[in-house]
């Protein structure tokens, strides 16, 4: 089970979805400075088809789509230009955030996705 310090980063992608392809690389790069850097980081790359079950019902339209978590909250939830210095930035802002940060509600289908990420070894 996951610390409250940790932060779930999971990239929703698909196998066929040639943008994915070009995206993995930089995905894994930037999550692997940040981990590097000290950030308690629980990475996943998560093809939408392979790992259905673990998506669940949450839909997704637009690849790359993000989904960050901490032990309580789901921080961004939503598709992101495929570019290292957006998802560098934005990561960044979700890691730097102070604790009582509030953050938007999301839907339950994402929700659900939250909690079966922090539940994985």
């Amino acid at each position: 089970m996951s610390s409250a310090a940790t932060v779930h980063i999971a990239c929703l992608c698909a196998a066929w979805c040639r943008l994915c392809d070009d995206y993995a690389p930089v995905f894994e790069q930037v999550t692997g400075e940040l981990a590097a850097a000290g950030g308690p980081l629980r990475c996943r790359w998560i093809d939408i088809e392979d790992e259905a079950d673990l998506v669940g019902d949450f839909e997704v339209e637009t690849f790359p789509t993000l989904v960050v978590a901490d032990a309580r909250h789901v921080r961004f939830a939503g598709p992101l230009t495929p570019q290292a210095g957006t998802l560098r930035r934005l990561l960044r802002t979700m890691l730097d955030a102070a604790p009582d940060t509030p953050w938007p509600a999301v839907a339950p289908e994402i929700e659900a996705l939250a909690g079966r990420l922090r539940a994985l070894p």
